[in-house]
């Protein structure tokens, strides 16, 4: 029977997959849609449609991938089982000849798991892998067995000829068989016998032990010559090495569970590895770095958009930024070019930044960037660290190149690893899980990571051969480097404090970042849904909830914005902390910052200055600012600075006509054009106070500013222009979105409504019915539609309107998708039917014509 398909059922046990999850209860049936949301997309109309989609191969192979490196060592030792295993074989396998008390101790946990994920089924009498997961695991010429073994003797000898058969059976000292069956069934016996097998290998010579010390661990095939040394062909001639090809031979799989005392893998592994604790730090110590280092990242996020404010760098044609502006960027925020990476990707997850979408597109603020300045430091902070959380994308890999070759830039649009995503949460949760202040060592969390997840890695290892990013060491497995981009980043952004986890990140962190091994359901965070406490599940409103604990502990911890400076006499002024915003963003006009740390320095020139009155501001209004921030008096030589530039200001006027320049002294004038600097701009007297010249407005307003002189632009009608940034912002955007890994995690809600789904289908597939009216009504086949004519449709189901009987009906929906439904008729009318659907529980109406069959329920 085939293992997905419906049946009743017998007194041993299930005979099938679908059998067995029909004898679950709901709260396990929730648990498997709950670990495998991939089948309920869509729901399923049954549980035999359920047992048949666990069952493709696309699914096993995503479930597997989900176990923990001992749930998946029990099931490849199940797949070089017999099928069916009981449990004590199956224990055999796993710890061999010597009881293994951590083994016993956590395989029937293992087994569990696999059963709670429909991958194996049956009784501890029975034990089934399911099939596909069977072919994926179990040994064949074209795929060796992680467990290193070899096939059986009875499939390394299909297809041999008797009399080779017979030859073996003597060569090993047996009797002769009458038949191949029996004389391959002799031989296994032989195998599994371990005394017989004892006594077989001690007349071997010393040279063929060590053949078979070369293969019983795996791969379990070797080649040979044509004329085979005496060791192999001992070996050969007693079916201790059976004929894979004509010149291959594999060690048989019973043989080395003999030679390997019983034993499927080498190395089980039922235990994690725990994180090993280089170092313990005072927990208010760790705040306090975080904070620091915090506080640092929203300086950076800032001066990186503020140098941006204008407008930034072009969109490549193919998405993102090239390497050149990427360069510039790093050099603007003074650091290395990964790490400009990492900060723009951080601003882009935010959604702080984006592309404007212009003919010429540029990078540029979205207008939620005005926004977030205008909130508390440490709700601004709250923010980045959400995004960053919930974010897919790897700055680590830009500079790198994918699949094709082809350069992954900053902001690109092939930047997104799902694994990344689930890497950060694990590697943080493990954090968590670690006592405040401890410092993990991260090769003892990449090996925690490799145990918990080893498909996955060697999945991403495959993939990250053509994803390299520069410094990776080659195909390095993408997992470890995300554990170690992670380790960094969250230092950088202040999640950790000297390497470990802070409180305002602790409060931060979604309930799933517990991850596998906390004693509930791996996508669940550790935690029984039912003992979860509220604020701790996925909604927005439990996350925004998280944003604002921790930024309720981190507000304390970060330095007050001060309203003053320490003006000193070499045209310098001292910001010993952060400042207020006006105060910031007016030095900032007034001055050039010079230097940055825990004091920024501001350097006064004539430049800055100028900039400051080109803004609109007067000589008196730049005095009384000073005075009014300083904590010291404000030094002679910069009011002289501002004075003698104020005073400058605006001497010389420049307008456009091609551009001229005026002024009342024609003395000044005379001194331009007589300057050998002037000659490229074009300049020619037509008037003592007006020159002409053949440069536009912006380039005689450079030139001349070079040369050393104040002049000021003027409008058409003589006035003086007022040169501000003017801020370029794009429009209205949002964050991007994560690329998930597979479908969503369903909720409480989706998940009960699907298992009452499953169940009502499953009783509408598998009900009683009377035999159908039809003279041509024959037996229907699981799942089938029932048919009659239309006639006996309306007939059958006006009578049951009439009478208040239950309906088996076969219905096909617009699109096309057939149904097989139980309902309870109560008017029929109008070429449609009404009545109470027991399949969705609920009243529903249907078309008539869409009713492919009908049929009573019988009595009982």
């Amino acid at each position: 029977m085939p293992e997905g398909s419906g049946g009743s059922g017998s007194a041993t046990g299930p005979r099938t997959l679908a059998e067995a999850l029909r004898a679950r209860a709901d709260e396990e049936l929730a648990a498997l849609l709950r670990a495998r949301p991939d089948l309920l997309s869509p729901v399923p109309n049954d549980v035999t449609q359920l047992a048949t989609r666990a069952g493709t191969r696309a699914s096993v192979v995503r479930a597997l991938e989900r176990l923990d490196r001992f749930t998946l060592q029990t099931a490849e030792a199940l797949a070089v089982a017999p099928d069916p295993a009981p449990y004590e074989t199956l224990s055999a396998l796993l710890t061999g000849d010597e009881a293994d008390q951590a083994i016993e101790a956590a395989l029937p946990g293992a087994l569990a798991e696999l059963r709670r994920q429909a991958l194996v089924w049956g009784g501890d009498d029975r034990l089934r892998l399911v099939r596909t997961a069977r072919e994926l695991l179990a040994p064949s010429p074209t795929r060796p067995s992680p467990t290193g073994l070899g096939p059986t003797v009875s499939e390394a000898t299909a297809g041999m000829s008797p009399g080779r058969l017979q030859e073996i059976v003597a060569a090993a000292g047996l009797p002769p068989t009458h038949d191949p069956v029996s004389a391959v069934a002799a031989l296994t016996a032989l195998f599994t016998d371990r005394e017989r097998m004892g006594h077989l290998l001690d007349t071997a010579p010393p040279e063929a032990l060590t053949v078979l010390d070369r293969l019983v661990w795996g791969p379990p095939y070797g080649e040979v010559t044509a004329t085979p040394a005496p060791p192999v062909r001992w070996l050969r001639d007693r079916g201790l090495l059976l004929p894979a090809s004509a010149r291959t031979v594999v060690l048989p799989r019973e043989a080395a569970l003999h030679l390997r005392a019983g034993r499927a893998h080498r190395a089980p592994e039922p235990v994690p590895p725990e994180p090993v604790v280089t170092a313990e730090r005072r927990p208010q110590v760790v705040d306090s770095a975080a904070a620091g280092q915090a506080y640092t990242a929203l300086a950076t996020v800032e001066d990186l958009l503020k140098d941006w404010h204008e407008g930034g760098p072009a969109v490549l044609r193919s998405g993102g930024l090239s390497v050149r502006d990427l360069k510039r960027t790093a050099v603007a925020l003074d650091t290395s070019e990964p790490l400009a990476a990492f900060w723009l990707e951080l601003a882009y997850a935010a959604g702080l930044l984006a592309s404007d979408g212009e003919a010429d597109e540029r990078y540029a603020p979205t207008p939620a960037y005005d926004e977030w300045l205008e909130r508390p430091a440490a709700d601004r902070w709250a923010d980045l660290a959400s995004a960053w959380l919930a974010g897919t994308r790897a700055p680590g890999l830009v500079g790198g190149q994918d699949g094709r070759g082809r350069a992954l830039s900053a902001l690109g649009p092939d930047l997104d690893r799902s694994a990344v995503l689930e890497v950060r949460l694990r590697v943080l949760g493990l954090l968590a899980a670690l006592t405040e202040g401890s410092v993990p060592d991260a090769g003892s969390v990449r090996e925690r990571l490799r145990w918990e997840r080893p498909l996955r890695g060697d999945a991403s290892a495959r993939a990250s051969a053509a994803a390299v990013a520069p410094g990776s060491g080659g195909a390095r497995d993408l997992r470890d480097r995300a554990v170690d981009w992670t380790l960094s980043e969250a230092e950088l952004l202040g999640v950790t404090g000297r390497g470990a986890l802070s409180a305002h990140a602790r409060a931060l962190l979604p309930p799933e970042a517990t991850g596998p091994g906390a004693g509930g359901d791996p996508d669940a965070g550790g935690v029984p849904e039912a003992d979860r406490a509220p604020g701790t599940d996925r909604t927005p409103e439990a996350a925004e909830a998280r944003r604002a604990r921790a930024a309720t502990l981190l507000a304390p911890l970060l330095p007050e914005p001060l309203d003053h400076v320490l003006l000193q006499a070499d045209l310098t002024a001292v910001a010993p902390g952060p400042l207020e915003r006006p105060l910031a963003e007016t030095l900032s006009v007034l001055a050039d910052v010079e230097s940055k740390g825990g004091a920024t320095v501001y350097r006064f020139t004539p430049g800055s200055v100028r900039r400051a009155l080109d803004a609109g501001r007067t000589a008196s209004d730049l005095h009384t600012f000073l005075a009014a921030h300083s904590r010291t008096p404000v030094p002679q030589p910069l009011s002289y600075l501002i004075d003698d530039v104020a005073r400058r200001h605006g001497h010389l006027r420049i307008g456009a006509a091609g551009a001229y320049v005026r002024c009342d002294d024609d003395t000044l004038l005379g001194e331009i054009l007589a300057d050998r600097r002037a000659q490229p701009l074009g300049l020619r007297r037509l008037a003592p106070t007006v020159l002409a010249a053949q440069a536009d407005p912006g380039t005689l307003l450079e030139g001349l500013r070079a040369m050393g002189y104040a002049p000021a632009a003027e409008s058409a009608e003589g006035d003086v222009l007022i040169t501000r940034a003017h801020a370029r912002r794009t429009p209205p955007r949002t964050p991007p979105a994560p690329v998930p890994d597979g479908p969503p995690v369903p909720d409480r809600t989706l998940l009960g409504a699907a298992v009452r789904a499953i169940r009502a289908g499953d009783r509408a597939a598998t009900v009683e019915r009377k035999p159908l009216p039809s003279a041509a009504a024959r037996p229907l086949a699981n799942g089938e539609l029932p048919r009659t004519t239309a006639a006996e449709t309306l007939a059958t189901v006006q009578a049951a309107a009439l009478t208040g009987s239950a309906l088996w009906i076969g219905y096909v929906n617009a699109d096309g998708a057939a149904s097989q439904r139980v309902i309870a008729p109560v008017r029929v009318e109008g070429g449609f039917v009404t009545g109470y659907d027991h399949t969705a529980d609920e009243v529903r109406t249907y078309p008539l014509h869409r009713i492919t069959g009908v049929a009573e329920l019988a009595d009982d």
